[in-house]
């Protein structure tokens, strides 16, 4: 039985499992505090032979009581087991690895000792509420993508050939050849629209061999992608993200009182602020913010440029638009007005980059030219390449890291806390 369900079943028997997350004994009167992932109850244990079950148990040990619910002002809930019968399912070791219960006053478990242990810290109903959190979120996209036609596909994580320039790639032996693991979906995102499937999303994972040792930086994360056929240009694609998260964000808050309430959520309007990188460089030099590059901003502008954006619109995301083409992947299609410039966008929430967005070059004579520009081996791409050999529409997509928005929406100090089993430059285990 739910443990919030409880309420409704006052003076019948019930039946509960979960873990012990207190024990104490008063005389012949004992008590133990019940928790499992739907809520907590107080059980009371009365008479010597009760009270000697109740001895032998250790808290964390996974249990299954019986007996009668009554009212109690003073238990949580307002509710208690009298129990009649109780199971030590599986018993914990006497000393715990990790503390689930934080004394009042006392300093959590440093991080790098938790995640040793992630399965305990994540009986902490604070680190359950993470990933509910994430799934109402994702099944708010979810909504959106199923209501607009979007196909969910399948892509893989080995690749003959690293999908992105640079050498942020783990490379992998393949049988008697070297494979790359997939730092994005991106040439399958981009298969799907020359196969004719007009909308699709992935779910699935990414991988950046990156010698990072951020918050904000994981070396495998998951990633929400979707790619779009027959847009006019990168707004389109801005347009398409916008409602995508207000459909994530009401998802958020209409589970928000049942599921966690505690976490305010504020559905952010339409449309979005957009700025362009050249903008918001003279923005930031008005607001005496330094910039360390001109083509890109650094973590330092990226929380400057949210300040400013939110003291100015109100809001909490902003687009910053157009690239400069060495900011730019070489697939990124270029403004035809300006061939410096991409049409390329980064979406910023509170303070960090969340999505990289563009328009797509699928005219295969721009796409080569600008591939050798980037010092890119056409044979190496011979198979994406193909894909444009043959017929396929103007298109273009993004990627999104949820990891980064779950942070920030639950004002998380690290993007690892967010991620359920997180992988960094030193993290392979559990």
């Amino acid at each position: 039985m739910k443990i919030n369900d409880l309420p409704s079943h006052i003076d019948k028997d019930v039946s509960v499992k979960g873990f012990v997350q207190s024990v104490r004994a008063q005389g012949k009167v004992g008590f133990i505090t019940l928790r499992n992932i739907t809520g907590m109850v107080q059980c009371v244990f009365l008479g010597e032979a009760l009270i000697g079950e109740l001895k032998k148990i250790s808290t964390e040990s996974y249990v299954s009581v019986e007996g009668k619910l009554v009212a109690a002002k003073q238990a949580p809930g307002g509710v208690e087991i009298q129990v009649a019968k109780m199971e030590i399912v599986s018993a914990a070791l006497p000393e715990l690895a990790i503390p689930v219960v934080t004394i009042k006053g006392g300093e959590d478990t440093e991080a790098p000792v938790r995640f040793d242990y992630r399965w305990i810290d994540l009986r902490k109903p604070e680190k359950a509420k993470i990933f509910k959190v994430w799934t109402s979120f994702e099944k708010g996209l979810r909504k959106y993508w199923n209501e607009n036609d979007y196909i969910q596909i399948y892509s893989p994580s080995f690749m003959s050939t690293p999908s992105e320039t640079g050498a942020e790639v783990f490379e992998v032996k393949y049988f008697d050849k070297k494979a790359y693991l997939a730092q994005s979906p991106q040439f399958y995102k981009q298969m799907a629209m020359a196969s004719g499937f007009g909308k699709v999303f992935i779910a699935g994972p990414v991988f950046r061999a990156e010698e990072s040792f951020t918050t904000r930086h994981l070396t495998e994360f998951t990633g929400f992608d979707f790619e779009i056929s027959d847009i006019n240009d990168h707004h389109d694609l801005m347009d398409a993200e916008e409602a995508m998260l207000v459909s994530a964000f009401t998802q958020l808050k209409e589970d928000a009182p049942l599921k966690f309430p505690d976490v305010n959520i504020e559905i952010p309007s339409r449309p979005f602020p957009r700025i362009s990188m050249v903008e918001a460089k003279k923005i930031l030099a008005k607001e005496g913010v330094a910039s360390g590059e001109e083509h890109d901003l650094s973590p330092e502008e990226e929380r400057a440029i949210s300040e400013y954006v939110k003291k100015t619109h109100n809001h909490d995301f902003v687009f910053i638009t157009d690239y400069h083409k060495s900011k730019s992947a070489f697939y990124h299609m270029r403004h035809p007005e300006d061939n410096d410039r991409s049409r390329r966008a980064d979406l910023i929430y509170r303070g960090i980059e969340v999505t990289t967005l563009a328009q797509r070059e699928h005219r295969i004579d721009i796409l080569e030219k600008q591939a050798k520009e980037k010092g890119m081996n056409l044979e190496s791409l011979h198979d994406y390449l193909n894909f444009f050999r043959y017929g396929v529409p103007a298109h273009g997509g993004a990627g999104i890291g949820p990891g980064r928005l779950i942070m920030k929406i639950l004002d998380l100090p690290n993007v690892r806390e967010a991620t359920y089993l997180p992988r960094d430059v030193k993290r392979l285990n559990p």
